[in-house]
């Protein structure tokens, strides 16, 4: 295993791992055909290990009970193994639509003992007002009792107005945005689109609560022009400040599946030209603050 890069701790504040079965992950079908596999740690680590990154946050990509079990697990076994990556967490799926479950599942003490954070897949749900629904509310409230944060995916332009919502609206819960709320870059967007984006990004970040994940960015639209990443990456530092951002490699999903020079590489170099006080909040001091544990001060 190659030796860590060099520089302050990083934290992949956002990693996908999944095994396909027949039923299961039907988002992949319309994937690019190299990314239909199964994604497992050990392919992941070698590459995380050689960028130095000490903690991960497995990200759910299913909304299943089953899934967010796999993720626990998966978290467990990464923390007995010697390796280079020393804690997992997890940003597992919970029934929002059910408060009663949601209720039941957190005042167990010992259940998802390594989890974080919620998040559910939005953006495949044909109900576009999904976060607005009154039982996803109370969930939600039960979530921020718990001191668990929300992950909002894919949220422009479906769900990033309701994601700055809900930040004003339901006390205390921390709303992390992930990708940005992938912007419309490349080809994907004119002008006016990245425009609207950019004004509904500067009213969630004006909310309490927010978080936002410089991740996925090179898949965001049809991919970055020359500049777009430092321009995008410019902004989101003056709208959030580095301690409310935080770095995730979206492995496997990038330019290139399952490699984490296609993307995350090029990124934490971008991230560490910023200077070293903001690589050491981006790459991991926003993530160790807002991905606690519960019970964790």
């Amino acid at each position: 295993m190659p030796d860590p890069a060099p520089g302050p701790a990083i934290t992949d504040a956002h990693l996908h791992l999944w095994e396909r079965a027949p039923g299961r992950f039907g988002w992949l079908e319309q994937a690019p055909p190299a990314l239909r596999r199964d994604a497992r740690w050990s392919q992941a680590l070698p590459g995380l290990a050689g960028l130095g990154v000490t903690r991960v946050v497995l990200v759910q990509a299913e909304d299943s009970v089953v899934h967010t079990r796999e993720l626990e697990s998966a978290a467990a076994a990464i923390e007995a193994d010697a390796s280079p990556v020393r804690r997992a967490d997890v940003v597992a799926w919970l029934p929002l639509e059910d408060p009663a479950a949601v209720a039941r599942i957190l005042e167990e003490p010992r259940a998802l003992p390594r989890t974080v954070g919620v998040r559910a897949l939005v953006h495949d749900d044909p109900d576009p007002g999904v976060l607005e629904r009154p039982a996803v509310r109370r969930s939600l409230a039960l979530v921020a009792a718990a001191g668990l944060a929300l992950d909002v995916p894919d949220a422009f332009p479906r769900h990033l107005g309701q994601a700055t919502a809900l930040a004003h609206e339901v006390p205390g819960l921390t709303v992390v945005l992930d990708h940005l709320g992938k912007p419309p870059l490349g080809d994907a967007g004119d002008d006016g689109a990245l425009a609207e984006w950019e004004r509904r990004l500067r009213a969630f970040a004006a909310a309490p609560g927010t978080v936002a994940k410089v991740s996925g960015l090179r898949t965001s639209g049809s991919g970055p022009r020359a500049g777009q990443l430092e321009r995008v990456l410019d902004l989101a530092l003056a709208l959030f400040g580095p301690e409310r951002l935080m770095i995730g490699s979206d492995w496997p999903i990038a330019p290139e599946p399952f490699s984490t020079g296609s993307a995350f590489a090029p990124l934490i170099d971008l991230v560490r030209s910023c200077g070293a006080d903001v690589a050491e909040q981006v790459l991991h001091g926003t993530a160790a603050r807002v991905y606690r544990r519960r019970g964790e001060g």
